[in-house]
């Protein structure tokens, strides 16, 4: 499986999911690539909710298909200028675990099929809307990984993910 279609994709927001959650991942665990994720999302999604914090204290997500509506509708806003790169993505599966906290709060149901359509949907907005680019910036583990395992060009890639944390606020300000 190419590691940009679907699945490959909708693996690595179950695996964020999991990490979210801080549910033991199956089998071996996640492989390189979603430790990679994993590792800089996690860092994004906290910075996303200590920067949105009365944001999101607004913010009601009470079932999973308010939290698709939410992603939905910022996403939109998100990529309406057409500009992809590795940090608006990885700012997707931050908004992700944003989302499946605020869910959390409200149904305290601590196992990862409760949420199963939340990866699906990530999965699906990233394979259809940023999977050419990505195939053409060299796939998942060729140019995700390999740039973020460098620490000099992942940082350089953080400064770009902080100024989409500041677009985030802008559009939870407008739809939320």
């Amino acid at each position: 499986m190419s590691d940009c279609e679907f699945g490959y994709v909708h693996t690595l927001a179950e695996d964020y999911l999991r990490c979210v959650l801080k549910i033991p991942q199956p089998g071996l665990g996640p492989g390189k690539t979603s430790r990679v994720l994993q590792n800089v999302a996690f860092s994004v999604q906290k910075e996303v909710e200590k920067t949105l914090q009365p944001y999101l204290d607004s913010v009601d997500v009470v079932s999973v298909e308010a939290a698709r509506t939410i992603f939905d509708k910022v996403m939109e806003k998100e990529f309406e200028d057409g500009i992809i790169n590795w940090g608006r993505i990885v700012t997707i599966f931050a908004f992700e675990g944003v989302l499946v906290k605020k869910l959390l709060q409200k149904q305290m149901i601590l196992d990862a099929d409760t949420y199963k359509p939340i990866p699906y949907f990530v999965a699906e907005f990233i394979t259809k809307n940023t999977g050419e680019w990505i195939k053409q910036n060299g796939g998942w583990e060729n140019g995700f990984a390999k740039k973020f395992e460098q620490p000099k060009s992942g940082w350089l890639i953080l400064l770009e993910i902080t100024r989409q944390i500041g677009a985030m606020v802008l559009l939870l300000r407008k739809y939320c």
